[in-house]
């Protein structure tokens, strides 16, 4: 099992974030301004940013706190990204393919997990920010975060994971990174 994430070799996946399905998570809010928080260290840090939108014609786009902070968005049909193309964008020429894949999103236990589990089929090593995901009700949301850890997939916070690239207060972005985890939420 991989114990150390590479700050160097990480995309960030953003799965799901969609205005019309929000409303109904538990926690939404929270859910996606953990989300923007991580998006936002992750760009910081020059870790890539890719959004997915499950069948966009039908639930709309992603909030625009999310969408605005990708790279690239994938719109899907499938609960696993993985089989509208993820995994070949992330391996595309032009960046160093990631090792570790970083991942949060709704609803946890359809296309959040399906997606994890995709990238772990694919050879990545995937890492989960529990604090943001969710699902409608947190029954879901938790039998999913059990299944992954089950998996092996890591289950860690925003923080744990932005502090684990950034690896010493001497890094360079280090006080940048600390103002983005010190805001206000919300």
């Amino acid at each position: 099992m991989n114990v150390a994430i590479e700050p160097g070799r990480s995309t960030l996946v953003l799965v799901d974030f969609q205005q019309r399905l929000l409303p109904a998570i538990h926690r939404g809010i929270e859910v996606v301004a953990e989300a923007a928080r991580l998006a936002d260290c992750a760009r910081a840090l020059g870790v890539r940013v890719v959004g997915t939108e499950q069948n966009p014609r039908g639930l709309g786009p992603n909030a625009e706190a999310i969408s605005d902070r990708c790279d690239r968005l994938v719109s899907k049909m499938h609960f696993n990204a993985c089989e509208d193309g993820l995994v070949q964008w992330l391996r595309a020429p032009g960046h160093p393919a990631p090792t570790d894949v970083v991942v949060a999103g709704c609803e946890t236990h359809v296309c959040m997990m399906q997606t994890a589990h995709g990238l772990q089929r694919a050879g990545f090593h995937v890492w989960i920010a529990a604090n943001a995901c969710g699902s409608r009700f947190p029954d879901d949301h938790d039998l999913a975060m059990a299944r992954l850890r089950q998996s092996g997939a890591v289950l860690a916070s925003v923080e744990t994971i932005v502090f684990e690239w950034l690896r010493s207060c001497e890094h360079p972005r280090f006080r940048q990174v600390l103002e983005i985890l010190k805001a206000p939420r919300g």
